[in-house]
């Protein structure tokens, strides 16, 4: 479901640092989901994921961000399919670093 496609942030609240100037770049095998991700306040991203049998992902991140610290959280993804086939993911994650706020965001698959 997730393997090859591309994902560009569409909201998220204030303390997450992804926009939309972010790309996700998903693969998977099996029960296991992982992409890189840059743009934007992101320098360089990895998330690694297992994905249950509703399609909804619980993933760890980490990244460094333009001020050159790593960020890690969790996050937890549940699909939705929109009307042209699209995948969109509504995200609700939590910092393991810094503050350790929490937050929600919505990322959408990239139109080929």
């Amino acid at each position: 479901m997730y393997d090859n496609k591309t994902f560009r942030s569409v909201a998220n609240t204030e303390n997450g640092e992804v926009g939309g100037e972010t790309l996700f770049h998903y693969h998977q095998q099996d029960q296991i989901v992982w992409a890189e991700y840059s743009g934007g306040a992101i320098v360089k991203g990895f998330l690694i994921a297992t994905v249950d049998s509703h399609h909804r992902l619980d993933m760890r991140y980490q990244h460094v961000n333009v001020q050159g610290e790593l960020m890690t959280g969790h996050c937890q993804s549940t699909p939705e399919r929109l009307p042209d086939g699209r995948i969109r993911l509504h995200e609700r994650w939590q910092w393991t670093s810094g503050d350790q706020s929490s937050g929600e965001s919505v990322v959408e698959e990239v139109a080929d």
